[in-house]
């Protein structure tokens, strides 16, 4: 996939999940005050929060799809590196502020003032898990079919929204039964997997930015495509790195140390080429021929 049409599809997927988390936001903000559940209004401010996260996913798209430049001339890749690893923080502390609120609630134990929740509260929350869990996995294909760690981070942001209202959802039912304290243990458990996601997609990010080679399996796959040109009789040393979402790739194959210069250029040229045209993750590619013996 090219660039062009990597950066597209994150920005229209960012820009379809902005509408749908600033619609969203409202409907649970008006259910929250007409259905008489804090829990829903606190939900709402969280969907509200996502804007500005997917915003940051459109900012870190749009400077890694820049090309490369004088003072960047390998390009701008790792900006979305840096998208994710900000959206990964944000992630980690939207999980910490609802951890953080069912803890302090079960400590102090205040739950004598709890309103009722009216039905209205309880099909939004419904109606919030449902929809957040479906932007999830919209988001989530987009970012598996672009390669895109900040389109990654952000559908798991819109997965902790779908648990923090499944936590609502939990507290609503809880309120209605007379059982309160069941939204705040809901709470530590959603806490629990929003962080461990946060981590993950850190941990991705940072990785990405330390020149850490590409999987085993591409890797694999890229040796037994070289070894498969006529010509190339050995891979003396293969190595790859990921510069963003992208891969970088340093061959040295041997070919009959008695061939021509021209006829060894056309070898690695074709190893080049055909490196390209079978991995398009693969952004350059280093070709050095070593004389076979």
């Amino acid at each position: 996939m090219q660039k062009s049409n990597l950066e597209k599809t994150a920005v229209r997927t960012s820009i379809v999940t902005i509408i749908i988390n600033a619609l969203l936001a409202l409907f649970k903000l008006l259910a929250g005050v007409f259905g008489a559940s804090i829990a829903l209004i606190s939900d709402a401010v969280h969907s509200a929060s996502d804007v500005f996260s997917t915003v940051i996913v459109i900012i870190g798209v749009k400077i890694s799809a820049k090309k490369a430049d004088k003072k960047h001339p390998f390009g701008h890749e790792r900006f979305e590196c840096v998208a994710a690893i900000l959206l990964a923080v944000v992630l980690c502390a939207t999980g910490a502020a609802i951890g953080y609120a069912g803890l302090t609630n079960i400590i102090s134990g205040e739950y004598k003032n709890f309103e009722i929740p009216k039905l209205i509260a309880l099909i939004a929350a419904g109606v919030s898990i449902v929809v957040k869990e479906l932007m999830f996995w919209y988001t989530w294909l987009a970012a598996k079919k672009v390669n895109s760690d900040a389109l990654k981070a952000d559908a798991w942001h819109h997965r902790s929204d779908a648990l923090s209202s499944i936590g609502s959802l939990i507290g609503v039912i809880g309120a209605m039964c007379g059982v309160p304290i069941l939204d705040s243990i809901a709470c530590l458990v959603i806490c629990l997997m929003i962080i461990i996601a946060a981590v993950q997609i850190f941990i991705g990010a940072i990785k990405k930015m330390t020149d850490e080679a590409c999987d085993e399996k591409t890797e694999s796959e890229i040796r037994d495509f070289i070894q498969s040109f006529e010509g190339v009789k050995r891979i003396d040393e293969l190595m790859t790195r990921m510069f963003g979402n992208r891969i970088y790739v340093i061959v040295e194959i041997a070919c009959d140390g008695e061939l021509s210069l021209i006829e060894s250029h056309e070898i690695a040229e074709d190893v080049h080429k055909g490196i390209e045209e079978k991995f398009p993750l693969v952004k350059h590619i280093t070709v050095h021929v070593n004389p076979f013996d």
